[in-house]
């Protein structure tokens, strides 16, 4: 089995270039699956129905989100779709549609199933209930009922929490991608429990930027730390994605593959 998975999608310039990729890799390495973190696919903050549509119409199985999930109003609505996740670290009574935990089929191999889970970290980030509990509660709910193809994409801001968390559940999951930072880490690996893991898979945008704002903007925050207004940088973009190749009998990871290349087309989409 293999997955195929893109870091944070981020605005147009990110659209486009996940376009331009799944055209580009999805010939040569025949995923069974495609994972995206689609958080700031619109204009750099939330999604909207429409970009969903948009998404699931290249073929993508299941869309991740974060801590932007809420901040498009329409975008609230697309979590009735069972394959658009949310956090699932949020307290139980919260009023949040959606869910966390999502299995699917592969579409020209009903046999093979995927389950992903979406977990948010709390350094630094919206204090959610315990990544780590939780994520376990989930993880165990999965094996109960048989599944060990488990993908997890952790959205965290410190590096450490999510290295800790790839760590508590080695051997449980089949691979565990950090999501939130947008800068992509060079440590993939398989771990001895056959969990495959990258720190960050890295942005999925316009790679000329501060982490896909203009970087003008972001400079000016820095130097005069008075309100800024951040806004998705424009021109070409590149991805951010990891391959990784599970024995789906035993739920554990053969290897894994990084990518990071800027796209040299742009239309303006």
């Amino acid at each position: 089995m293999r997955v195929l998975f893109f870091g944070d999608v981020f605005g147009k310039s990110g659209r486009q270039a996940l376009k331009m990729a799944i055209l580009k890799l999805k010939p040569e390495y025949t995923p069974d699956f495609i994972v995206v973190n689609a958080e700031n696919a619109a204009n750099g903050k939330g999604i909207t129905p429409k970009i969903v549509e948009e998404f699931f119409d290249m073929e993508i199985d299941v869309l991740t989100t974060g801590n932007h999930a809420w901040d498009q109003q329409e975008g609230h609505e697309c979590f009735k779709n069972s394959r658009v996740l949310r956090p699932a670290n949020y307290p139980e009574d919260a009023p949040v549609p959606g869910s966390g935990v999502v299995v699917v089929a592969s579409r020209h191999n009903p046999s093979l199933k995927l389950a992903v889970v979406l977990l948010m970290g709390r350094v630094f980030m919206d204090p959610l209930e315990c990544p780590f509990s939780y994520g376990k509660k989930e993880i165990k709910k999965l094996h109960d009922k048989g599944i060990k193809n488990i993908l997890v994409d952790f959205h965290g801001e410190a590096s450490s929490e999510k290295q800790a968390f790839t760590y508590y559940v080695e051997g449980d999951v089949s691979a565990v991608f950090g999501t939130h930072s947008h800068v992509q880490t060079a440590d993939e690996r398989v771990l001895a429990g056959g969990t495959a893991a990258i720190t960050d898979v890295g942005m999925t945008g316009c790679f000329d930027s501060v982490i896909g704002v203009k970087k003008e903007n972001a400079i000016r925050k820095f130097i005069t730390k008075m309100p800024t207004r951040f806004e998705p940088a424009e021109g070409p973009g590149g991805y951010g994605a990891v391959l990784v190749e599970i024995d789906e009998k035993t739920g554990r990871a053969k290897n894994i593959l990084r990518f990071r290349e800027e796209v040299i087309q742009w239309s303006g989409l």
